[in-house]
């Protein structure tokens, strides 16, 4: 009974693994040579036939090699399984390092954002300002310091103008005064030698 339970669990194994494998190439020449697929076809290539009395037919292999296709069948999991785990620490690894760039590349961008603010804006005692504004302040500024330069030439010229005129008028009212003076001198002189003349007409 045992027996038979044995060559129903190996053909159950072998009828999984041919249909795992069964598409590996022929040609090794031990139980312990090439892929699990290929060790599984050596195992049935030299496996035996038995036919149970209901005339079911079985693939008989030695309990040996069957030991042997388990230990490398587990052998060859655990390569894959070891080799899965390096590709999940290795996924790991670099999601780590994409995140970390992310991380880096949202600072970046930060810092990008705050260089192109500084560069877009300047300083004025202590505030920030826009360039434009900026700009519009100072040359605010500076028309207003150019209008008051033509006020105060304006303011200038008028005032020289009106310094010119003064002086002339008080030129020409010096004249005047100078000319008032000689014509009064010249009629107190005249009224002295009428006088004089007076005198002496009568003999006073």
């Amino acid at each position: 009974m045992k027996f038979i339970k044995y060559i129903i669990l190996s053909s159950i194994v072998l009828g999984g693994c041919s249909s795992l494998f069964g598409q590996e190439p022929l040609g090794t020449q031990s139980i312990n040579e090439g892929s699990v697929g290929q060790q599984f076809e050596f195992a049935i290539k030299k496996s035996n036939n038995y036919n149970d009395p209901q005339g079911r037919s079985y693939e008989v292999i030695p309990r040996t090699m069957m030991l042997n296709l388990k230990k490398n069948t587990i052998d060859s999991l655990n390569a894959v399984q070891n080799r899965l785990n390096s590709a999940t620490d290795l996924i790991a690894t670099q999601k780590n390092e994409i995140n970390t760039l992310k991380t880096n590349l949202g600072s970046t961008q930060e810092t990008l954002t705050d260089t192109n603010k500084e560069k877009d804006s300047m300083e004025l005692l202590g505030m920030q300002m826009s360039k434009t504004g900026y700009n519009a302040l100072m040359w605010s500024i500076i028309a207003g310091l150019l209008g008051l330069l033509l006020f105060f030439i304006f303011k200038f010229k008028h005032s020289n103008i009106i310094t010119k005129e003064t002086k002339n008028a008080f030129s020409e009212l010096e004249d005047e005064f100078k000319e008032h003076r000689r014509v009064a001198l010249e009629r107190e002189q005249k009224v002295k030698r009428e006088l004089q003349d007076l005198i002496n007409k009568h003999g006073l």
